[in-house]
């Protein structure tokens, strides 16, 4: 009796520690990141110079970019700092927005005091587009 439970011990025993863990690694769909300068001549005033608006010619937004894949906008709003601010956001009393459509981006920069147009900026802004590909179900 001992004999068949040490070999059946034994057989399971064997059998658990041949299992293998397969790890499967997934690529993934490919990111793309598009970094860009927006010079001060690039704004002009709209809305009865209350917004400052500039567009960006983007082509990698083509249709099947722009219908299936996520587009995350970033502007560098001071050259001075390191760093990227998410569009939409607000920094030292300017809003900052987009609109992505298909082929560019249209930055628009408004101020946040009532009645106070927004100032042309007087250096470039970094703006780094990231394109997050996706499958459209």
């Amino acid at each position: 009796m001992k004999k068949i439970l040490l070999l059946l011990l034994c057989t399971a025993t064997l059998g658990l520690a041949s299992c293998k863990k397969e790890v499967i690694i997934d690529p993934g769909l490919p990111n793309e990141t598009i970094e860009m300068t927006i010079l001060p001549g690039d704004w002009t005033y709209i809305n009865d110079g209350e917004t400052l608006t500039t567009t960006v010619p983007f082509p990698e937004l083509d249709v099947p970019t722009f219908t299936n894949d996520a587009v995350h906008v970033y502007i560098y709003p001071d050259n001075a700092v390191d760093e990227y601010r998410p569009v939409p956001f607000t920094y030292n009393y300017e809003a900052y927005s987009c609109i992505v459509r298909r082929g560019s981006i249209s930055v628009d920069l408004e101020s946040t005091v009532p009645g106070v147009r927004p100032k042309i900026p007087t250096t470039k802004k970094g703006l780094r587009v990231v394109i997050v590909t996706s499958k459209l179900r």
